[in-house]
């Protein structure tokens, strides 16, 4: 994604909303994400059924389906492909979560990744504080 597309809140919002229904649908386990202006980070398991390239193809399709029908957007949305990492042992999950939430911090968006509006984290604590269970 050249442009940042993903800078307005209701692009955001609707990305989390795309994120929250595929989860629904149990197409993949999302552990973890940061939408930033013009990017988004996913840590995520898919099923034995499930390709990463799969979801992917699924959250980009979803996502540029609702914001064309929903919000009018006309043009290309994604870049093509995207980078895969696999995540083999508990400490990598680590690592690359914290990766997750420093990226808004690293971009000078907010001093504290909890204070991100566009991610996991910041949704959690959002929900924590409502009493309710914290998933996206």
């Amino acid at each position: 994604m050249g442009r940042s597309l993903l800078q307005s809140e209701r692009n955001a919002e609707l990305l989390i909303d795309v994120l929250r229904s595929l989860v629904a649908e149990r197409k993949f386990e999302l552990h973890d994400f940061v939408i930033m202006p013009d990017h988004l980070h996913l840590l995520l398991t898919v099923s034995n059924e499930m390709t990463v390239e799969k979801a992917m193809q699924l959250i980009k399709g979803r996502f540029s389906y609702r914001l064309s029908h929903e919000l009018g957007f006309k043009g290309e949305v994604w870049q093509r492909g995207f980078f895969e990492v696999q995540v083999m042992d508990r400490e990598s999950f680590e690592t690359h979560r914290e990766y997750i939430a420093q990226n808004p911090v690293k971009a000078g968006l907010v001093q504290n990744g909890e204070d991100y509006p566009f991610c996991y984290r910041s949704l959690a604590k959002k929900k924590a504080q409502q009493g309710l269970k914290p998933e996206v």
